[in-house]
Parts: C-alpha cells; sequence; structure tokens
C-alpha cells in the first residue's frame, strides 16, 4: 500500500520546528531549559559567572541568600543544558571552577538584560506592587463580617 507524501515545504517547517523548539509546545525539551535558565538563581549564576570563572564558593558568596544545596543542583541544571563548565581541579583540598561556555555567555547576555530592566524600572515596579496590595486589602474590607474564608478561597456564611 503506497504512503502518503508530505510535502516538502510541510517537512522542512516541521523539521525547523524540532530544530529550534516550540516552548508553547508542553512536549517541547526548552520548557526545561528556559525553566533553568530563568530560575532566580540560575539567571544570578549566569550573571556572576559574567565576569569569568568562579569557585564553587565565591559564587556562593557573590549570591547572596543561596543555599549550598541550591547553588549546586542550579549550576548542575546549567552545566547538564551545556550553559556552563564545571572543572574539578585534582588538589587537596578540592576546587571546582566555575565558567560560562560560549551558549551560556550568550543566555547570560539575555538574562542579564532583563535583570537591568527589573533594577531600573524597580521604583515603578514596587508602587505598581503596593497599589494592587492596597486595592486587595480594600476589597477585602468590603467584605460581610459574617462572612470567613474557609480553605480553597470558598467562602462559608455564618
Amino acid at each position: 500500500m503506497r504512503q502518503p507524501r508530505i510535502s516538502r515545504t510541510r517537512e522542512s517547517s516541521v523539521e525547523r520546528r524540532l530544530e529550534r523548539g516550540d516552548v508553547f509546545s508542553v512536549a517541547c525539551p526548552s520548557r526545561e531549559v528556559m525553566r533553568h535558565v530563568t530560575s532566580s538563581w540560575g539567571v544570578l549564576a549566569l550573571i556572576a559567572l559574567q565576569a569569568g570563572t568562579h569557585r564553587f564558593s565565591d559564587l556562593r558568596r557573590k549570591i547572596s541568600g543561596v543555599s549550598e544545596r541550591m547553588l549546586a543542583q542550579t549550576l548542575t541544571a546549567l552545566a547538564h543544558e551545556g550553559l556552563v563548565e564545571r572543572n574539578a581541579l585534582p588538589v587537596v583540598p578540592p576546587h571546582v571552577e566555575y565558567t560560562l561556555t560560549p551558549l551560556g555567555r550568550q543566555a547570560a547576555r539575555r538574562v542579564a538584560t532583563l535583570a537591568n530592566w527589573i533594577e531600573d524600572n524597580i521604583g515603578p515596579i514596587l508602587a505598581a506592587r503596593g497599589a494592587s496590595e492596597h486595592a486587595q486589602r480594600q476589597a477585602a474590607a468590603r467584605l460581610p463580617a459574617s462572612s470567613t474564608p474557609v480553605g480553597r478561597g470558598r467562602i462559608h456564611r455564618l
């Protein structure tokens, strides 16, 4: 039996999508990469490594608030994605250095642009957050006194 032919145009379109990725597709592997790159610690690790090679302890000091475990997991994920290179030096005590790969430098530039935009606009962002929180408090104050929230956002009337 003869199999239907896929047009060359359609075939090349599918191939291009597979090569590029489709972040809106639930099955696309680029979603996991995006999750690693855009996590709070992933962004900060990439930006910190833009300055050059760093030892693990240097990165931990530079990225305030990150636990040793979380930083290790983040760096492992970024290395798995080919964005960070891990180099274990054969010395006692052991030293491990991390550096950006060429692909990692590209990603770091992009997330640094986002981080810079956030820092440049932190005033208006915080003002919007405050206004939103104020509106939520005002809305909560208008709830009838006999209503109390009970689990999952449901309101229980007494």
